[in-house]
């Protein structure tokens, strides 16, 4: 009898992928940008309940002699760089209260969005969170307003990183997503990458976000593990790109799964190169090895391929044969 390769897919794991495929339409990801709307959509509104305190000069369970109170929220639907999504606006009985961080007739909130999602990641500290907050607001707010709203933040942002998370999920993906933070003055791009994991139920649940430096197999090793240490036994398969030292650190970390390279990125870092005009052409031809029925014809899908363009990009198709 032969024995199953370990890249190969058994027979039980690609009836759940398929079923969970089928019926949550899981196809890209790019599911991320919608996992990641809750996460900014409750953040928004724990900010403007700091600037509801400060327009009210208490907090919420206090007492005060004040006739002005809380009444309840309203909805708001605004655009983000994740699509749109019901912001919840706390509301005052006397209707004086005017939001900063998203003004009453402001739709449009995509020039802060990722940098409130930043402030979620692991490996900043609490004075880079502070002076994010500074950002998003400008230069118009005191340094105690600063404070108030980093106090009122950070708890959530400490149990969103440390909450328990499931024991299986069938799909895991890794992604980046790249934003601005200020250090000390100064403005450092950064990329945080986004833990995207599908649930047994079918639903997208961001698991973690990591800032990205000196990635290695020892990095996405330490990363693994706070997965592995916040209740993770077992992914059936993880989904991402080429990451310098992802594979091998998988291999440790979760020996029996299988590590999918994302096709997105595997055709993006192929036409990178191509003439305007063959890449269509060319686009259409990867098509046919990635979404062939059996590994076998695929193979051959790939050679013709390779053949075909060979002499205009002779080195386009290398990554598709060791990968």
């Amino acid at each position: 009898m032969t024995k199953r390769k370990k890249n190969d897919l058994s027979d039980g794991k690609k009836q759940i992928i398929a079923g969970l495929l089928n019926e949550y339409d899981i196809r890209t990801a790019e599911d991320i940008q919608d996992a990641l709307k809750d996460l900014l959509g409750g953040t928004i509104k724990n900010i403007m309940e700091a600037e509801m305190d400060e327009h009210l000069g208490y907090e919420r369970g206090q007492r005060s002699d004040s006739l002005n109170s809380r009444s309840g929220h309203k909805s708001k639907k605004v655009r983000s760089h994740y699509g749109e999504f019901d912001l919840s606006v706390p509301q005052d009985r006397e209707s004086s209260f005017e939001p900063k961080i998203v003004s009453k007739r402001q739709k449009e909130i995509s020039q802060i969005d990722e940098k409130i999602i930043a402030m979620y990641a692991r490996g900043l500290t609490t004075n880079q969170i502070s002076e994010q907050i500074e950002d998003i607001y400008g230069f118009e707010i005191s340094q105690s307003f600063v404070s108030n709203v980093t106090n009122k933040i950070l708890p959530d942002i400490m149990e969103w990183q440390n909450r328990p998370l499931s024991a299986l999920y069938p799909i895991v993906f890794i992604d980046a997503v790249h934003f601005s933070v200020r250090d000390d003055k100064i403005i450092r791009k950064l990329a945080a990458y986004v833990v995207l994991g599908v649930n047994q139920d079918g639903y997208k649940q961001v698991l973690g976000l990591y800032i990205g430096q000196n990635e290695s197999s020892k990095y996405w090793l330490s990363v693994l593990n706070k997965l592995k240490n916040r209740g993770v036994k077992d992914i059936l398969i993880m989904c991402a790109d080429g990451l310098s030292g992802i594979k091998e650190s998988i291999s440790v970390a979760f020996p029996e799964t299988e590590y999918q390279r994302c096709v997105v990125h595997q055709v993006r870092y192929t036409l990178k190169y191509v003439s305007y005009k063959d890449r269509k052409e060319y686009a259409k031809d990867l098509k046919t090895i990635y979404t062939a029925p059996s590994e076998e014809r695929g193979y051959e899908l790939m050679v013709e391929v390779t053949d075909k363009w060979n002499k205009s990009y002779p080195n386009s198709m290398k990554s598709w044969n060791s990968n």
